[in-house]
């Protein structure tokens, strides 16, 4: 009997020294962030366990998991109209409200969901009832890109994926087809979702084939930068649930089809030694010292490497990325 509490205070000891992690005392629940960061973080390691046991890339497992635990969420009333379709070859969701315009054209949502370029879907439950309650609320047409993911594509593909999509929409055939004003539509994203669609921005700006513009841009908590894992923000959130710092370069890495190998370096700024010289108008830009208010740099401190350690190299022996927009 002895035995038997003794292995239980062990085992209930180090649950809760695994779940346990600091959360600020704003929060009003912080137990039940901490139970989800606690079982994200289990479910990253079995599919990490998964990869070494050669079944299956983790990112591939983790994903599997992430849409069967959807499932278990109740599926939302039909708001609008849904259609699954194709947008010069992307897969597309297209949510359009139920009441017919009458002739007028209505404003349009090009959107693009998050999950570190590698997790997530159009067709989550999650992202499926966000674009329906967005499509109703706003009367709009939304169109919601299904594009690849990590590890099936890497870097830039996503970027091609959604530039193609939305190229083949902003045409006046198309937003006719829809009855979708041209001068009301918007571009948005949330995460990587955001990233890609701030990159996909500045892509129609350069194309000067297309006739139609974007009316607004509207990203939401965008991954913008990869040069800096030491801004104010990261700092102060490094060891925030479920995506902490740590993770967050992971995804870069993979995204970029790096090596696992660069993730230390990433963490403490190493991979953008600022002896570089083909680097410091790209360091002098990101500058946050010069570009943040006080109120977001704090007391926080810049952290630059004056010489690059030895790191393994990136997959790609040149070590560039470059966009190519089909």
């Amino acid at each position: 009997m002895r035995a038997t509490l003794g292995v239980i205070l062990i085992v209930a000891s180090l649950t809760a020294y695994y779940v346990y992690i600091p959360i600020p005392n704003t929060l009003s629940e912080p137990w039940k962030l901490m139970l989800l960061d606690a079982t994200f973080r289990g479910v990253q390691d079995v599919c990490h366990l998964v990869q070494q046991l050669g079944l299956s890339h983790h990112l591939r497992a983790l994903n599997f998991v992430i849409n069967a635990f959807e499932m278990l969420a109740p599926q939302s009333k039909k708001l609008v109209e849904v259609t699954d379709t194709i947008f010069d070859g992307v897969q597309v969701r297209v949510f359009e409200p139920k009441a017919k315009p009458n002739g007028e054209l209505r404003r349009s949502v090009i959107y693009i969901h998050g999950g570190g370029w590698a997790l997530g879907s159009a067709r989550m439950r999650s992202y499926d009832h966000l674009c329906q309650k967005m499509a109703n609320v706003m009367k709009a047409v939304l169109v919601s890109i299904e594009y690849r993911l990590v590890p099936e594509a890497h870097f830039p593909e996503q970027i091609n994926d959604v530039y193609s999509a939305t190229r083949y929409f902003l045409q006046p055939e198309v937003l006719s087809q829809y009855s979708v004003d041209p001068n009301r539509i918007a571009l948005s994203g949330d995460s990587a979702g955001g990233n890609l669609a701030a990159a996909v921005s500045q892509q129609l700006v350069l194309d000067r084939t297309i006739t139609i513009r974007l009316k607004l841009q509207a990203l939401i908590y965008p991954v913008l930068q990869a040069f800096d894992f030491n801004t104010p923000s990261y700092q102060q959130n490094m060891a925030a649930p479920i995506l902490n710092k740590h993770v967050m370069a992971r995804f870069w890495l993979e995204y970029l089809n790096g090596d696992p190998g660069f993730v230390q370096a990433m963490l403490v700024n190493n991979h953008t030694a600022s002896d570089q010289s083909q680097l410091t108008s790209i360091r002098a830009r990101l500058n946050w010292t010069t570009l943040l208010p006080q109120s977001f740099k704090k007391n926080f401190k810049p952290v630059i490497q004056g010489t690059q350690a030895q790191y393994p190299q990136p997959r790609n022996q040149t070590g560039e990325f470059q966009v190519h927009i089909r």
